[in-house]
């Protein structure tokens, strides 16, 4: 009888634990994208920014992601070698930078930037995409890509796969390198990509280059210049990456530690006399942003 009453007691108790309803924990909210502006935010915002030329742009807080500025963010665009932010992040991301790649005369088929690379030279992964980030060199470019994914064709299907999981949806890449082709994305995607790769260290110590001196497997020295002039301008611009085709106009991604602030800025469709010295004007200007808006965005 103590056995069989110990035996109910048990299955009661058993059955009570199957039968207990679920304990509901508060999902933790989840904070918004990198370069997600504020739900008030119109296309043009905030009103008080200083005036620029480009015809897309956005400036977020480096850290955090914050919106501080936005221009027509999400208009679809050319957006030339600012997207090679995105190849340089898959080729850091995929490491062993001091293994070297033989170039292919696939490699060398493209205009109109190049290095001079030829078929069958070796060459550091670090080496060459040194010479991207600093001069934007499209056969190095498209040596990285081709030795990433095996293919060209492989690397851009890598290349969207990783804008979608960034957030970056609203782009289409077919090319490492961006020029001209049946691709685009906008100020606010490429911003969501620029914000990844500012946290790559390996990217931010090249991209801060002014001069890179590229020697070739025949003992020839190439001296390349960089082509982000804010470099040359203040120790407060840390780089990022320019872009230029008759498609796009000229583009520039632009990062810098001013007023106490760490930025981000994305401008596309602008011309060579405005870039340089909106992206200096705008980046220097401080929004006055909420805290509480600040406090919904991810931090590092």
């Amino acid at each position: 009888m103590i056995y069989r009453t110990l035996a109910y007691a048990f299955f009661a108790l058993l059955l009570g634990c199957v039968t207990q309803p679920p304990v509901k924990v508060p999902a933790k909210p989840l904070r918004p994208l990198a370069a997600t502006a504020p739900a008030f935010a119109t296309p043009i915002w905030p009103s008080s920014a200083p005036q620029l030329h480009a015809e897309s742009a956005i400036l977020i807080d480096a850290r955090t992601g914050e919106v501080l500025f936005q221009k027509n963010a999400d208009q679809e665009r050319q957006v030339a070698s600012t997207q090679k932010l995105l190849t340089a992040l898959l080729v850091a991301r995929a490491g062993n930078l001091d293994s070297p790649i033989t170039i292919t005369k696939e490699d060398t088929w493209v205009e109109p930037s190049k290095l001079g690379l030829r078929a069958g030279e070796k060459y550091l992964r670090r080496n060459l995409l040194e010479v991207i980030m600093v001069k934007s060199c499209n056969d190095a470019c498209a040596a990285l890509a081709r030795d990433h994914s095996g293919s060209r064709a492989a690397f851009t299907n890598s290349m969207n796969e990783a804008a979608r999981a960034l957030g970056a949806g609203n782009s289409h890449f077919v090319n490492s390198h961006g020029l001209p082709a049946a691709q685009f994305s906008t100020a606010r995607d490429i911003a969501r990509i620029a914000y990844q790769a500012y946290r790559q260290p390996e990217l931010r110590r090249l991209m801060l280059r002014q001069n890179v001196y590229f020697r070739h497997n025949n003992g020839r020295t190439s001296a390349l210049k960089a082509t982000n002039k804010l470099l040359a301008r203040s120790d407060a611009y840390t780089g990022m990456k320019t872009g230029y085709t008759n498609a796009a106009g000229r583009c520039l991604v632009s990062s810098g530690r001013l007023n106490r602030r760490e930025v981000i800025l994305v401008q596309l469709g602008s011309k060579t006399k405005y870039i340089f010295n909106d992206a200096e004007r705008l980046m220097a200007w401080s929004p006055p942003t909420p805290s509480s808006v600040r406090a919904n965005y991810s931090t590092f």
